[in-house]
């Protein structure tokens, strides 16, 4: 089979790692609504560059067993975050390359998971990259973005001004040292 022949969104994975075939493509961030929770809604307007991807399967010689199915996955995505320290739009430029083996099923899946450091995916016939894909590029976001150097929205050492109102507020236990100070008197 060409590659022309498999469809990323219900690929065939047998079949593709057989014919060593590769696809590469490129689809807009929209189409990826579970990342797309992580882009504040103000940068949305802005994704003009798609995600840029390739896939190419293979199978691995296995002595005495059948051949082993393997997709190697490599993208790259520029995603607009929010900035941590200074709460301003950061993009965030994220590239993955993983490599997965399948297996006839979860049971196999789960045994070589907890003891192989490669990703161990079911085989299936109808496969979505773009799930695949998805899922990779939410685990490389970072927990908190940050621009290589910017400025706090507040600068540190500086009170805000909810800080300002408990000063106002008489000290929780002004009342018991007034108390102690009488009985300390009256002694």
């Amino acid at each position: 089979m060409k590659a022309a022949d498999f469809n990323p969104h219900k690929l065939d994975v047998a079949a593709f790692a057989k014919a060593g075939a590769s696809l590469s493509g490129q689809w807009p961030l929209a189409d990826l609504p579970r990342l797309m929770e992580s882009v504040p809604d103000e940068a949305r307007a802005d994704l003009v560059r798609p995600l840029s991807w390739s896939v190419t399967g293979l199978q691995r010689p296995v002595v005495g067993s059948e051949p082993e199915v393997w997709l190697h996955l490599r993208a790259q995505a520029e995603v607009p975050l929010t900035c941590q320290r200074c709460l301003q739009p950061v993009v965030q430029h994220l590239a993955i390359e993983r490599q997965a083996r399948f297996v006839a099923d979860e049971a196999t899946a789960a045994e070589l998971d907890a003891v192989l450091e490669d990703d161990v995916l079911v085989l299936s016939r109808s496969f979505d990259l773009r799930w695949w894909l998805e899922d990779e590029l939410i685990l490389e976001l970072p927990l908190m973005p940050l621009h290589q150097s910017c400025r706090p929205a507040v600068p540190l050492g500086q009170a805000a001004e909810p800080a300002a109102a408990e000063d106002e507020r008489p000290h929780p236990f002004a009342a018991l040292a007034a108390l102690k100070k009488r009985s300390d008197r009256a002694s």
